[in-house]
């Protein structure tokens, strides 16, 4: 289970993102990301390249509903050379343009809407749209856990057991709480981002990357 730390707010990414990416490069996270907007696309290349440097695997996750959206999303992250593409609703297309690519395909499930994104949908619809996906060559589903609109921990955790393939839990994970959650789960990855800037795991940015990784390094779960 990792770590992605996200170089966001409120599923924009930060400013100054090269900045705080600089400053935590010798953190315990591996896999770091951020998200297709606001950024210039010359400044996110030239992140995704310290990041290479850096020895992380990189994401780049994409708010965007739509068949076009999503494309323009892949291509961004095919000329950034980012390793894995999050986010964007399910299409053959998408998928097509990642394998072509070699970019590994993370689309979201479920009924997406907003940002910050919101999630809807019954968990048992969730679970057959991420097999399918799985089935038809994604790596694996993104899936917005907590921003889900019923039951955030039943869905994470059925839906991490039934599906066959790498799912990521992204999105307001913001306490030692939800980190249990996320441990009882026991997903592939999850993301962190708001909650580091908002410093929900107390200290600087680079103090709470480690805490959260030495945390689910853990194998105690607390009660």
């Amino acid at each position: 289970m990792e770590l992605i730390v996200m170089l966001t707010y409120n599923d924009f990414t930060v400013a100054d993102a090269a900045q705080v990416f600089e400053s935590c490069r010798d953190s315990n996270a591996r896999y770091w990301g951020f998200k297709e907007h606001p950024l210039p696309l010359e400044e996110m290349k030239r992140l995704y390249t310290e990041m290479k440097r850096a020895g992380k695997t990189t994401f780049l996750e994409v708010v965007a509903y739509s068949e076009e959206e999503g494309l323009a999303g892949a291509r961004m992250c095919a000329e950034c050379g980012c390793d894995i593409l999050m986010g964007t609703t399910f299409h053959d297309s998408i998928l097509q343009f990642c394998r072509a690519h070699d970019i590994r395909y993370m689309p979201f499930v479920g009924k997406v809407s907003g940002r910050p994104s919101v999630l809807e949908g019954s968990i048992e619809e969730m679970i057959a749209e991420a097999r399918e996906y799985i089935n038809k060559g994604a790596f694996g589903i993104d899936l917005l856990g907590y921003r889900y609109v019923g039951d955030a921990e039943r869905l994470n955790r059925e839906l991490v057991k039934a599906v066959p393939g790498a799912v990521c839990l992204a999105g307001s994970i913001d306490s030692f709480q939800r980190l249990d959650e996320v441990k009882r789960a026991h997903p592939w990855a999850f993301t962190i981002g708001s909650a580091f800037f908002n410093g929900c795991f107390g200290g600087t940015i680079r103090e709470q990357i480690d805490k959260v990784c030495d945390y689910i390094s853990q194998e105690k779960i607390s009660q």
